[in-house]
């Protein structure tokens, strides 16, 4: 048995067996990633897609993803690649494809546009070892490396990767910690950690899906806007007002389709609000 230090549950995983995140395994006393380097996606998609509306708009990113995520959202737009049993059960099967390889692709495809890699579709953190070697030999060729991350992982597994990553999309789903505990299963605080430290290193930008009864009172846009808008740099000067943050709208799906999808107007007042305190408010899915 070991225990897994990559996010707050610390799993302790039997040899052989598999954590929570379905990503990390136990070998010979070690938790290594057991996801390292099986892709489930490649696609060549606009940056805004992330999505990034501040980080070289206009542009291409060759984008990736893997198996696995350490929350489990009732509401996951991928659920079968991030948590479900077909999930785990594809990923005994999954081909593995190189840093080296992707990094061929990614070059072959400078010539359609494409800026760089993009980890995202499901939670890159869980396997960051592949997110570092790869972003690594993305960056020693001048090319651009972007995460799309839940940010629930602890402080050690950002700065292996800060040296390699220029760009962030962070889901700050909430601001409750009941909405975190109960309905994610995940941890706000850690998460608020990840991006109070990764906003002064690299640009972010940050994503609260609107889901009807769980984060969509006023109240708790009004003050997670102002968290976000006291975000400071490495230097302590207060930039929170110029991090940008998509309200985007929810659509049932997966494990909650017992409400409807979010009003629009809904989305675009809380959008208000949220000007209230920060200089780029976009709104998603609308």
């Amino acid at each position: 048995m070991a225990v897994c230090e990559v996010c707050f549950r610390h799993c302790h995983i039997e040899e052989g067996a598999i954590g929570f995140c379905g990503g990390r395994s136990c070998v010979n006393g070690k938790v290594e990633a057991f996801n390292y380097g099986k892709i489930t996606s490649i696609a060549l998609d606009p940056i805004e897609k992330k999505p990034l509306r501040n980080f070289y708009p206009g542009s291409m990113i060759m984008s990736i993803g893997g198996f696995g995520c350490n929350l489990h959202c009732p509401f996951c737009q991928n659920y079968e690649i991030s948590w479900s049993d077909e999930a785990k059960r594809l990923a005994k099967q999954a081909e593995v494809i190189s840093p080296e390889e992707l990094l061929r692709i990614g070059e072959y495809n400078q010539k359609r546009g494409n800026i760089g890699i993009a980890f995202t579709y499901n939670e890159p953190l869980i396997g960051y070892e592949f997110v570092r070697d790869c972003a690594k030999l993305f960056h020693e060729k001048g090319m651009k490396c972007v995460l799309v991350s839940n940010g629930t992982a602890e402080l050690w597994v950002l700065k292996e990767l800060l040296p390699y990553i220029d760009a962030m999309n962070i889901d700050l789903k909430g601001f409750s910690d009941r909405y975190y505990n109960d309905v994610l299963k995940g941890n706000r605080e850690q998460v608020m950690d990840f991006i109070s430290e990764a906003v002064k290193y690299c640009h972010i930008e940050l994503t609260t899906l609107i889901v009807p009864g769980e984060n969509d009172s006023e109240e708790e846009m009004r003050e997670l806007s102002t968290w976000v808008s006291e975000l400071k740099d490495k230097d302590g000067n207060t930039i929170g007002r110029s991090v940008p943050l998509h309200v985007s709208r929810f659509f049932p799906r997966f494990k909650m389709t017992d409400r409807d999808a979010t009003n629009v107007k809904k989305v675009y007042r809380l959008a208000e609000i949220a000007r209230e305190k920060l200089e780029y408010v976009y709104t998603g899915n609308c």
